[in-house]
């Protein structure tokens, strides 16, 4: 309502955990094509740093004894069918697939230094909407993701693993705790003409899949194939591919199954170094793939993400 749209218009919220920004982009899809609206506005947003504590023995009155407070944003975090944190399904991921805590480090370094090349080269200037923020006394402007670090090898190595002891993963090569929204405009091919609009970009297919809840992290391998079956693409016709990276392990897994070749994927970063807030992601990295695949000069992309629980999304776009 606050972005002039009148309040007569439908609306609803989606939640698939990390496919969450993703799957509303797929759910206006499906309403695009069954002709329930002519324009749909899908996007995603979060804010884990406001995420609340509750307390629920509160609902009926505190007794004699301690009491539990919970941290809601772990909801997000811990896969409800008792596998645990997200961050221990990584580690499964890695020691299923033999990925070094080495080549987990070296994945992280590789999304920082990405990241930085581009904020360097202005690439996000034009997909960021400015926003004003208070700080202390002052308004500044949001300009600029505040993820990435200054990053190297010996600093990544020098980390502690996180979810196990002995483990491999650490908080130098997972995604962090962000905050975040995005938003994208949809519409059928006529109401576009119609409206005097020239579409960007179009959709040529979207699947789903699910995987074993403690290994949810390779979740975009079958959903990738599954939506490869549908469009009858290649891995290798996609020419920008956004991959979201939960962790480096999961994420290093996914290219080695789908034999993607790691170019073309997060070619500007990835969570590891711009974040991931859960609800926004998938919407963010379709955006990324689309501005770059018009930097590039056009072509076809691939956006996936796997999904706490044991899934996994994909969605195909093509530039026009």
């Amino acid at each position: 309502m606050q972005a002039g749209i009148p309040d007569t218009t439908p609306a609803m919220n989606v939640n698939r955990l990390c496919g969450s920004g993703a799957q509303a982009i797929v759910s206006a899809v499906q309403a695009l094509m069954l002709r329930d609206a002519d324009f749909a506005l899908a996007g995603g947003a979060e804010n884990m740093s406001r995420s609340p504590y509750i307390v629920p023995d509160q609902r009926w009155g505190a007794k004699m004894g301690d009491i539990r407070t919970l941290d809601m944003m772990l909801g997000a975090l811990n896969c409800p069918f008792g596998t645990g944190h997200m961050g221990v399904t990584a580690e499964n991921v890695a020691a299923e697939h033999d990925i070094s805590r080495a080549a987990q480090d070296a994945f992280a370094l590789e999304s920082q230094n990405r990241a930085a090349a581009a904020i360097e080269a202005g690439y996000f200037d034009s997909q960021i909407t400015p926003v004003d923020v208070k700080v202390k006394r002052d308004m500044v402007p949001f300009l600029r993701d505040e993820h990435p670090k200054a990053t190297t090898a010996e600093g990544l190595a020098g980390l502690r693993p996180v979810f196990q002891k002995d483990g491999s993963v650490t908080a130098g090569n997972a995604s962090g705790i962000n905050d975040g929204a995005a938003a994208i405009v949809l519409a059928t091919a006529t109401a576009a003409e119609k409206s005097g609009l020239k579409p960007r970009a179009r959709v040529l297919g979207y699947a789903h899949a699910g995987v074993r809840p403690e290994v949810m992290g390779i979740g975009p391998i079958p959903a990738v194939e599954n939506l490869m079956a549908k469009t009858d693409l290649t891995i290798s016709d996609f020419d920008v591919i956004e991959s979201n990276e939960a962790f480096a392990a999961q994420a290093l897994a996914v290219n080695k199954g789908l034999g993607i070749d790691p170019a073309k994927v997060n070619p500007n970063g990835g969570a590891i170094a711009l974040g991931h807030p859960v609800g926004a992601t998938g919407c963010i990295i379709t955006i990324k793939a689309l501005y770059e695949l018009e930097r590039i000069g056009g072509g076809i992309g691939l956006i996936t993400m796997c999904i706490g629980g044991g899934q996994g999304i994909a969605i195909a776009i093509e530039t026009l």
